[in-house]
């Protein structure tokens, strides 16, 4: 993290570095064509000087504002000077860096600093994407229990209704069973009767 910022700072005043050399030159050039147009009106305004004064004043005058304007450019000058030695340390530490690394250029270490910084971004995509993944999985899994809790409760009413039935069935048994048990008496009992009934009408038949 400290790296990728030190080398957005660095990108941002290499490019700074870039655009004010580019001004120097320019002004730099400016410099040199006023300074040496600046000495042919010198030496025009001095042929000038024992035929017309007033274009000597006007000479001077030229003069005078190409000195402000030098002493302007001087002081620019000075600034994107100064505006260079304080960046040169960063280019001094990617100096520094293509010695020690695998990198035959700066504009190397730039790249691959961009390069890196993208496949972060895709890893931190990625990694949103993967933490997303259980949240899903957690709604499904909770949709599934309720599903299944509702089944489960369903499936519990019908085992109670069922529980109910057997315990009814149970007592129709026990009843129907002591029925039975009635009707067994009392076939028994007809049938001793009918016994009896055959003995005595084979009596009165002998």
């Amino acid at each position: 993290q400290e790296f990728r910022e030190r080398m957005e700072v660095v990108n941002r005043r290499w490019r700074e570095f870039h655009t004010k050399k580019a001004q120097l030159k320019a002004y730099m050039q400016r410099s040199e064509k006023i300074i040496k147009e600046n000495y042919e009106m010198q030496i025009q305004a001095l042929k000038k000087i024992s035929k017309n004064r007033q274009e000597k004043m006007k000479a001077e005058r030229e003069l005078l504002r190409a000195k402000e304007l030098l002493e302007d450019l001087k002081n620019k000058h000075q600034k994107l000077r100064n505006s260079v030695q304080k960046y040169s340390i960063f280019n001094k530490y990617l100096e520094d860096v293509v010695k020690v690394s695998q990198f035959e250029e700066i504009q190397d270490v730039i790249g691959y600093y961009e390069t890196l910084r993208r496949v972060h971004n895709d890893l931190l995509q990625s990694q949103q994407r993967q933490k997303e993944k259980p949240e899903q999985a957690k709604v499904f899994l909770d949709q599934y229990m309720e599903e299944k809790d509702a089944e489960m409760l369903q499936h519990k009413n019908e085992l109670v209704q069922l529980q109910q039935r057997f315990e009814k069935a149970q007592s129709d048994v026990l009843y129907w069973e002591n029925r039975w048990a009635d009707i067994q008496n009392k076939a028994l009992k007809e049938t001793q009767e009918l016994g009896t009934i055959k003995l005595a009408v084979l009596n009165l038949f002998q």
